[in-house]
């Protein structure tokens, strides 16, 4: 299995060795809707593959990986490292650095840190957008707080500092998942799913959709996110592939620390004779949404519409 290179929330690697095994294995174009992380979609076997999300910096710093030779992608991040001095404890431990694992890193690397994400957004306010700018996106979400993306209302990367950097363990995924995106026929689109084209979609082809969970909190849902009101768009764009004989699977939750997802209930009961939802194991052990109540568990399901 390959991994993303991207701690990205909500990311499915650990529920794949559920999820794939409903999968067909006769699929021509296989459709990541809401690519995120890239974790499913770099796992599969198909002709042609598009990625999909409407995260416009996420598809871009894809796009540099895929179309950057792998050598000048890993001489970039080193140099960016060495450019604004932040730490690199494969390379000199963490005593050169004065500071304890247990601790991290966040002490040494914060100005050092702030400077190369105040020079990244200067960057783009110039309108700088080439592949060098996505590689320095790449080092700020290895050294930013758990590893994560996010942009404010006004584009700008806006995470404080974290604790870890560039160690062998993201270099190995890293060189891994861009080996396996240049193997792969793969497309990167960014489009609202409602706009997403599916004119050429047949019954050879599968769509698989991971939407931001209406009744979960994470960084997907800021800014006047995932509502109701996508919710039920998505369904009926679920129902419009199924009326066109496209497979497709969805992952969600039907419930989830005393909350409900009434609209996506409704209608699993309003077409239970064409669509089975799987229950899956909710074991998202270390990510960000999840807290230390292990009573409040959330119904996770995989629904086939084959």
């Amino acid at each position: 299995m390959i991994q993303s290179p991207l701690n990205y929330t909500g990311g499915k690697f650990k529920l794949l060795p559920q999820i794939l095994p409903y999968f067909p294995e006769d699929i021509d174009i296989f459709v990541d809707l809401f690519c995120g992380g890239c974790n499913v979609g770099v796992n599969i076997d198909a002709n042609t593959i598009i990625y999909n999300d409407l995260n416009q910096n996420l598809l871009y710093l894809y796009n540099a990986l895929k179309n950057l030779d792998k050598e000048s992608t890993f001489e970039w991040i080193y140099q960016i490292i060495d450019k604004y001095q932040l730490s690199l404890v494969s390379k000199n431990g963490y005593d050169y650095y004065k500071c304890e694992s247990s601790k991290g890193l966040g002490s040494y690397n914060k100005e050092k840190f702030l400077q190369l994400r105040a020079e990244f957004n200067q960057r783009k306010a110039n309108g700088n957008f080439d592949y060098y700018y996505y590689i320095m996106l790449y080092v700020l979400i290895v050294y930013s707080f758990n590893n994560q993306i996010r942009f404010n209302s006004c584009g700008e990367f806006n995470l404080p500092v974290g604790k870890r950097d560039f160690n062998r363990k993201m270099a190995d995924k890293l060189s891994a998942f861009i080996d396996r995106i240049k193997e792969q026929n793969c497309m990167f689109t960014c489009k609202d799913f409602r706009e997403f084209d599916i004119s050429e979609l047949d019954s050879n082809d599968f769509v698989y959709v991971d939407p931001p969970y209406l009744i979960t909190c994470a960084t997907y849902n800021e800014q006047g996110g995932w509502n109701e009101e996508s919710e039920r768009d998505l369904l009926a764009f679920l129902d419009t592939l199924s009326e066109k004989n496209i497979r497709f699977a969805l992952s969600n939750v039907l419930r989830s620390k005393g909350k409900e997802n009434h609209i996506l209930i409704e209608w699993l009961n309003k077409n239970s004779d064409k669509y089975r939802p799987i229950s899956l194991n909710y074991s998202y052990s270390n990510s960000n949404y999840q807290t230390k109540d292990r009573i409040s568990t959330s119904e996770e399901v995989l629904i086939l519409n084959y």
